[in-house]
């Protein structure tokens, strides 16, 4: 079982509503049990794929201003409780941190490798991200170039621009890291 607790760190300035329509749309992904809001600046739910959290995980780094703890553990309360366990009060922005059942090295690799996608994503430019964002919702290169109005080769390079080879080969490793933490969790848990 898998856990996610966000902490808003940014600055807006009515972030308690911000907090709840954060929590409101990630409560719309699929395979997310929804988002409940603890005080005004956190957020947690559960989920069974590893796909999930990264997709959650992803999005919230995206955003570049929240603080993200991710627990593994048997059961909804103990990754609950593991997630908010890993997740320091004064945990800057973009920042992720991991607890794993019995497995503190692999909850280390999968900070690691939120790490690097954090930092591909947040060196993208507009275009990059809308580029990205369109080709992981399912079209193919030529499609997205055809809605942007733009040529085949215009829209592979924003891709390349924006590291989304490098987001692809990181969120199948982020995938493979959770999968596994998630295997060391029910044999040993």
């Amino acid at each position: 079982m898998f856990a996610v607790h966000a902490r808003y760190r940014g600055s807006a300035p009515r972030r308690a509503d911000l907090v709840q329509r954060s929590a409101a749309a990630l409560s719309t992904l699929d395979g997310v049990d929804g988002f409940n809001v603890v005080g005004v600046e956190d957020i947690t739910s559960t989920m069974d794929e590893p796909s999930t959290v990264c997709d959650i995980t992803m999005a919230l780094l995206a955003d570049g201003e929240w603080s993200v703890g991710i627990g593994v553990a048997t059961g909804k309360d103990a990754a609950l409780s593991a997630a908010q366990g890993t997740l320091p009060r004064n945990a800057r922005a973009g920042s992720v941190w991991a607890e794993v059942t019995n497995s503190p090295t692999v909850a280390e690799d999968i900070a690691a490798c939120f790490a690097l996608l954090g930092q591909v994503l947040n060196k993208r430019t507009y275009e990059g991200r809308e580029a990205t964002a369109m080709v992981r919702s399912g079209l193919t290169q030529n499609e997205a170039a055809e809605q942007l109005g733009i040529s085949k080769q215009a829209i592979s390079q924003r891709l390349q621009a924006a590291g989304w080879a490098a987001e692809n080969a990181g969120w199948r490793l982020a995938v493979n890291l959770l999968t596994t933490a998630d295997r060391i969790s029910a044999a040993r848990g």
